[in-house]
Parts: structure tokens; sequence; C-alpha cells
């Protein structure tokens, strides 16, 4: 059966925009580089010609991020991937500590969120030990949905 998520992957239009996003003002650190081609790669993709760059991101702790940008072939931007109703994955959550510190860092840095910290109610959803959960979504450079989680 399943141990645990190995990482996230996000195919990616800018490489350098999206390394920065995530290293400069998220904090994750780059670890590996590396260009993936070949039979195996194709195989496992399903496509013809496949040629892609990617960047292994690292936290402390939880799996990595791997950014990937396709040089062949190129992808498409599917439509509404901003939009938290659309079919598919859609965000990642980053669990942090002190969410309103980080979240007001990150205003600073020009970032916009989709509200104001949100604290998730007792009447909806609970966790063990009285725990309470307040998070807030916020969007990557590409649109990507990303969620800033605080467990206290």
């Amino acid at each position: 059966m399943l141990e645990q998520i190995d990482h996230v992957n996000f195919v990616v239009e800018d490489m350098e925009k999206m390394t920065a996003f995530y290293c400069d003002l998220l904090g994750l650190k780059v670890t590996k580089e590396v260009t993936i081609s070949g039979d195996w790669v194709e195989r496992v993709v399903g496509l013809q010609g496949v040629e892609g760059w990617v960047r292994y991101l690292d936290l402390p702790h939880g799996p990595r991020v791997e950014l990937i940008k396709y040089r062949s072939p190129e992808g498409k931007r599917p439509a509404d991937l901003e939009k938290p109703n659309t079919h598919g994955i859609r965000h990642l959550a980053f669990r942090v500590k002190d969410i309103d510190a980080i979240g007001a860092r990150l205003a600073k840095q020009g970032m916009k969120f989709q509200s104001e910290v949100q604290a998730v109610p007792d009447a909806q959803v609970t966790y063990k030990g009285g725990v309470r959960k307040r998070l807030v979504y916020f969007h990557d450079p590409e649109g990507n949905l990303l969620e800033l989680c605080e467990y206290t």
C-alpha cells in the first residue's frame, strides 16, 4: 500500500520566475536540477520527443516540489486553472507557524490573497485535541492555487 506523498509536480512556463517565487519568497531550496529525456520518460508520460528541465525544491519536512519546464513538446495552460472549483488537483497547502506574520511578510512582497486569514468553524470541522485550523488562499505567478495553513 501507499507509504507517503513523495512529491508534487508543477509544469511551468517560466522556470526562473517560478523558482524565484518558491525559493526567494516562500523559502524552499533547490536541491537538484536535471534534464530528462528519452524512451523511458516518453513511455511514462505518453508523449513523444520529451525533453524536460526539472528543478527539485525541498522544505525541511514533507514532500518535495518539482518544477518542470517541458522544452518539448510544449504544453498548454488549461482554462480556469486559478479558480478553486476547477476540476482536478486544485491546491497545494503549506503548513506554517504564525500565519499572520508570514501573510504580512508576503503581502509586503506584493502577494495578493483571496481573503483575510480565516478560521475553520468548529461547527463544520473539528480536529483532535481541540486544535483549530486557520488558512488563506493565494496564487503563484502562473496561477496555481496555494494555501497557507496553521494549526493551533
